[in-house]
């Protein structure tokens, strides 16, 4: 019961996250290429943030996990930076909680608690950063960021697929 509501929680936490730092335009509009640059640095820092969230209380899967996501975060911002200085586009990096937050607390949890919340802490925020590209790329304001988008969808796709039949099999 208590890995149910820990699940929940953290569902919430991470929608209402995701609301709140803008990814979401409820006016239909597309999002533009600061937005999308925005987005995706902050997707980012979710994904730095999970290595320091498994420095407290994980196991090596997802301590190993987490290194590869971050490292690939830092590979995605390199190449964003570029692209932004490019447009002389100025990101919105929102101050967001710590990833921490969106899972349950290490003192509390036991590892296979951990590792499920682990689990079900990315996949709202990767499915966030999809439809964040997936609606830029029917009105993309910029080539190279289109590329770009283009380029990383089917990884996140896959990535985030990845998360959902391991959590399904935790």
């Amino acid at each position: 019961m208590r890995v149910l509501v820990a699940i929940i929680l953290a569902f919430i936490s991470t929608a209402a996250l995701a609301d709140a730092t803008g990814e979401r335009k409820p006016d239909g509009r597309p999002p533009s290429a600061t937005d999308v640059i925005s987005g995706l640095y902050n997707f980012s820092r979710f994904q730095q943030g999970l290595l320091e969230s498994t420095d407290l209380k994980g196991n090596a899967e997802v301590k190993n996990l987490a290194a590869l996501r971050a490292e690939e975060a830092a590979k995605r911002d390199k190449a964003l930076k570029q692209i932004q200085q490019a447009i002389g586009a100025e990101p919105r990096v929102d101050k967001t909680s710590s990833v921490s937050a969106s899972l349950v607390e290490p003192e509390t949890s036991d590892g296979p608690t951990y590792v499920r919340s682990f689990y079900a802490s990315q996949i709202p925020e990767y499915e966030s950063a999809i439809d964040l590209l997936e609606r830029y790329l029917k009105a993309p304001d910029n080539a190279a960021l289109a590329a770009f988008a283009r380029e990383q969808l089917p990884m996140l796709r896959a990535q985030v697929k990845a998360a959902e039949r391991t959590m399904a099999d935790k």
